[in-house]
C-alpha cells in the first residue's frame, strides 16, 4: 500500500511546455499523476499561467502543496532573447524551422542577464552578458547590427565596458 499522504509536504515539478497551450496530457500525466493531481487541471493551469509567452517553449516550475498546484515561469535565455525580438506568434504546426534574424539592443542584452545571473555559473556579471551573447548567436539574431561574436570579443578586448552588475 502506498505511504500515507504528507498535506505539509512540497513538491516541486519543473516542465518544458509550449507557452499560453495545454499540454499533452500524457507528457503531465507521469508526473502529476503520482501526486494524485488531474493532468487535463494541470495542463488548463499551466496554459493560463504562460498567455504571456504564448508560441514559445518555457520551463514551467509547478510547486504542489496539499493536492493544489502553484504554476511559476521559469526564464531561460533562449526564450527571453527571441521575447526581446517582438516577433508575431507563429502557428507551431504550419511554421517550421523559424530563423529568428532579428536585432536587439545591448541594453536588452544586459537586462537579460541581469534576469538570468542567478542561473549563470559565470564568476563576473560580465561572463554572464557573453553567455547572453552566446544564445542570442545560437538564436540567429544580431546586437546592435553587429554579431554576436564581434562583441564577445570586444569584451575580451575591453573595448565594451561591462558594469559589475
Amino acid at each position: 500500500m502506498a505511504p500515507k499522504f504528507d498535506p505539509n509536504e512540497v513538491k516541486v515539478v519543473y516542465l518544458r511546455q509550449v507557452g499560453g497551450e495545454v499540454g499533452a496530457s500524457s507528457v503531465l500525466a507521469p508526473k502529476v499523476g503520482p501526486l494524485g493531481m488531474s493532468p487535463k487541471k494541470i495542463g488548463d493551469d499551466i496554459a493560463k499561467s504562460t498567455q504571456a509567452w504564448k508560441g514559445l517553449r518555457v520551463t514551467v516550475k509547478l510547486t504542489i502543496q496539499n493536492r493544489q498546484a502553484k504554476v511559476d515561469v521559469v526564464p531561460n535565455a533562449t526564450t527571453l532573447i527571441i521575447k526581446e525580438l517582438k516577433e508575431p506568434p507563429r502557428d507551431r504546426k504550419k511554421v517550421k524551422n523559424i530563423k529568428h534574424s532579428g536585432n536587439i539592443s545591448k541594453d536588452a542584452i544586459m537586462r537579460i542577464a541581469r534576469e538570468m545571473r542567478f542561473k549563470s555559473m559565470a564568476k563576473e556579471f560580465k561572463g554572464t552578458v557573453k553567455e547572453m551573447l552566446g544564445t542570442a548567436n545560437a538564436v540567429g539574431c544580431t546586437v546592435d547590427g553587429k554579431k554576436p561574436t564581434q562583441l564577445q570579443a570586444e569584451i575580451d578586448s575591453g573595448e565594451w565596458d561591462i558594469p559589475d552588475e
